[in-house]
Order: C-alpha cells, then structure tokens, then sequence
C-alpha cells in the first residue's frame, strides 16, 4: 500500500510539474535524467521555472543485503532504499552551474533484520543470557520519519542552454529524524508472565544498546552524480 502511495504521489508530480513548464517557461526547458548515488540508482525530471530557478522531482531506490554482530549476536539485515524527493535549484549567480536545492523527501527507507546466537543454544540479550527456547526467533526492524526536509547544494543546470546533455551532481544532507527501532522475540509469549517480563526488560536493553550506533542516521548523507538530456 505504500509503495502505491508513493508511486501515485511521484505521477502526480511529474504531471504537475509538466503543467508548470507550459506556464512559467518556455519551449525546452524539460530534461529527464538518470543518477546513482546513496540514495540508490534512479531516474528525475527537471523543469525550468525561470533562468535563476528550477523544479526538481524523482525517485530513488536500492536493496542491499548484509551482515553485523552487536553483543554476541549476529544480525543478517536487508536495507531498503526508496526516496520521492521534490526539489527546488535556485542558481544565485547568473552564467554558473553551482546551485542551492531545498526540498523535501518522501522517504522508504528501511532495514530489517534476523538474529542469531552463534551459540547455538542460547542468546545473550541485554547482558542477560536466555535459551534459545525461551527466544525462538529474533526479529528487527528500524524505520524512519515519512516525509523529511533535504538540504544541498549541487552542480549543473539540466535545462540550461549550453547543450542538451548534461552532468549534474548533488550534495547534501536528508533530516531522517531520530530512527524507530524494533525488536521482538518469537517465542516470547510461549514463557510465563514473570520469564516475559525479564525478556522484555532485556530486549529493551537491546534496542536502547542498538540506538547508540542507528541514532547516527538522523542525518543521512545524500551523494550523487548523474547524466540529464534537455528536450
């Protein structure tokens, strides 16, 4: 269902943006490019507004899997890149590709992940040591704030008259906010209420342990490079 929302709210987009070019600039002023960079691979159209002033607005995505231990336990995890930024270059100096590029970002990004105890029969969760009986499973997830504020700076003009081909870069900063992090244990209910409460105070532990290394991504860095063609 989200992936459907974001993917209604980037047409919606790209047609508003379509409009916007037959009213505020003139014939060409429209490129279409492709990029790559840590937000993942993916595609953006630009529109010219005016000479000093352009609209921006795209898509992004990547999966990565990988691996990580955290206190004995190792974690097999799945990155979920997927971003909706819409954009505004604004060009302070006339004749220059340098530009500043304010916006927001419908953000997709997520990981989830599995955990394991290379011990095979037990978990040491929190610093408390558990069987793997009482644990069964144990799954996580971090996710971030949906629509988030972008800040950056970049290089290269898409609809500028130089040529219809163009190099374009962004740098910049993608205020994720302060990730959610979740953990469960499959098993958890299957122990008595007083087992239930010990696992759970230990995996709260856990997460407040995890957060010291995810809190770190509530500024995300945003790098990319790509290649635009102007019509």
């Amino acid at each position: 269902m989200r992936n459907k929302i974001l993917k209604r709210a980037f047409f919606a987009t790209i047609l508003s943006v379509g409009c916007a070019s037959s009213a505020f600039a003139g014939s060409g002023d429209i490129a279409v490019g492709v990029k790559g960079g840590t937000l993942g691979l993916g595609g953006e159209v630009t529109v010219g507004i005016t000479p000093a002033l352009n609209a921006r607005a795209g898509y992004n995505g990547y999966n990565y899997n990988g691996s990580t231990s955290k206190n004995s336990i190792n974690y097999d995890y799945k990155l979920s890149l997927g971003s909706f930024p819409v954009l505004l270059d604004w060009y302070p100096f006339e004749h220059s590709g340098f530009r500043l590029s304010p916006g927001v970002i419908f953000n997709n990004n997520k990981v989830s992940a599995t955990g394991t105890s290379p011990q095979v029969v037990s978990y040491i969760i929190g610093g408390t040591t558990y069987t793997s009986t009482q644990i069964g499973s144990l799954t996580g997830s971090i996710d971030f704030n949906k629509t988030v504020p972008y800040a950056g700076l970049g290089w290269g003009n898409a609809v500028g008259k130089d040529s219809r081909l163009s190099f374009v870069f962004d740098l910049g900063v993608m205020f994720q906010g302060t990730p959610k992090v979740a953990l469960n244990a499959s098993n958890l209910q299957n122990n008595t209420p007083g087992d239930q409460s010990a696992i759970q105070s230990s995996i709260d532990k856990e997460i407040a342990d995890l957060k010291n290394t995810t809190d770190r991504l509530k500024y995300y860095p945003v790098v990319s490079i790509g290649l635009a063609y102007k019509f």
